[in-house]
């Protein structure tokens, strides 16, 4: 970790959550965050306030937690008796397999009840010899489901067979397409998103000298920003992101519940202080107010950064940052609405500093993670 780099609150409290929340350990959040496991217990310790809670308040969280377990359990025969409408009335086996098919999503009893046939057979079922060719394709539709679920259920086919070879299992691709259909396992696909409207024309707009040149020879020379929204029931939870065009990184972000020139502007600060450029950065942005203000230009010359402009209504000069917001929609937040902002925000968090720069494999990297595609490049440059 680079001596001097310095993280935000809001990027200390989401590091802790990943370990108190969603059970990964200190050392896995601190290797994909790349900061050290010491940081982490730090930011633990800091965070960290005992909460008294009164017997009331404990009565009602059992009570809505029950609620929820029911909700749950009626969406879940709901999606059961949609999907397997087609083995409702066939035989006891083709509900056998459909029920095996779909273990990694529904609880085997819940189907079981649902389809009409009872567990006992289904195990009995399970036991029965199988063909050594079933068992291989068995253990493999395993690893495959193993592979679809770290990459955060958005891996088609594609990337799990790279996955899968990076394990060192090899088998074709069109086996392994075969087998996610078999189990149902599908990559996410996008989705419409609603069109914005451009207010008025901004007092000061930069040249474009971006230009579309996406890709760059290295890492902190071109940085592109955008803001996007994402519904909760609280209100819309905007997300500002600074994404690097070497690797396609994002290395800078920030979150509100207002679309000001400060949620830009601390998502810049992100960026400056997590990788500390020592040679000429540019940035790309579009013509919206929040990066056309006073305040964001001067921040900009206070970082010796050069800023570029989109020109008017033309999305596509900054499509790195729509592909990016894309792809964390279609990924994470598709056809989910968050009931609270904090929610929104450990969601988009995981994603972005768990998932996409450590995880996610990129069509621009050769396939491989943006952190990875950048440590190749500095092992590279050591070797030169």
């Amino acid at each position: 970790m680079s001596k001097g780099i310095r993280y935000s609150t809001e990027f200390k409290q989401e590091a802790v959550n990943q370990v108190k929340i969603h059970g990964y350990s200190t050392a896995e959040v601190a290797d994909r965050l790349g900061v050290s496991t010491k940081a982490i217990y730090r930011w633990i310790k800091e965070l960290s306030k005992p909460v008294e809670i009164r017997a009331e308040e404990s009565d009602l969280r059992a009570e809505i937690a029950r609620l929820k377990r029911e909700l749950k359990r009626t969406e879940q025969e709901r999606n059961i008796l949609k999907e397997g409408r087609g083995v409702l009335c066939r035989r006891v086996k083709e509900r056998y397999r459909f029920i095996k098919s779909r273990r990694a999503w529904y609880p085997i009893r819940v189907m079981c009840k649902t389809l009409g046939v009872h567990p006992s057979g289904f195990y009995s079922w399970l036991k029965e010899p199988v063909s050594k060719r079933a068992e291989a394709d068995k253990k493999l539709t395993a690893q495959i489901k193993q592979c679809w679920i770290e990459s955060g259920g958005f891996h088609g086919y594609r990337n799990i067979y790279l996955d899968m070879r990076d394990a060192n299992q090899f088998c074709g691709r069109d086996r392994v397409l075969r087998l996610m259909r078999q189990a149902a396992i599908k990559a996410q696909r996008g989705y419409d998103v609603p069109r914005g409207y451009y207010g008025g024309k901004p007092d000061s707009v930069a040249e474009n000298e971006l230009n579309r040149g996406f890709d760059v020879e290295a890492p902190n020379t071109w940085w592109v920003t955008d803001i996007t929204y994402i519904k909760t029931h609280e209100g819309f939870l905007f997300l500002a992101v600074v994404i690097d065009l070497f690797a396609r990184n994002v290395v800078g972000w920030s979150m509100s519940d207002r679309m000001t020139e400060n949620i830009a502007m601390q998502a810049l600060t992100s960026a400056y202080w997590r990788r500390k450029p020592t040679g000429e950065v540019k940035i790309h942005a579009d013509q919206g107010s929040q990066y056309a203000s006073l305040q964001f230009r001067k921040l900009l010359e206070s970082y010796n950064i050069k800023p570029s402009m989109s020109r008017r209504e033309n999305c596509h000069d900054n499509a790195v940052a729509e592909s990016f917001f894309s792809n964390l929609k279609k990924d994470k937040i598709r056809r989910c609405i968050y009931e609270t902002r904090a929610e929104a925000k450990q969601a988009v968090f995981h994603y972005i500093e768990m998932v996409y720069n450590p995880k996610r494999r990129h069509t621009n990297n050769q396939r491989v993670s943006p952190n990875n595609f950048e440590r190749e490049y500095f092992k590279q440059l050591e070797g030169v």
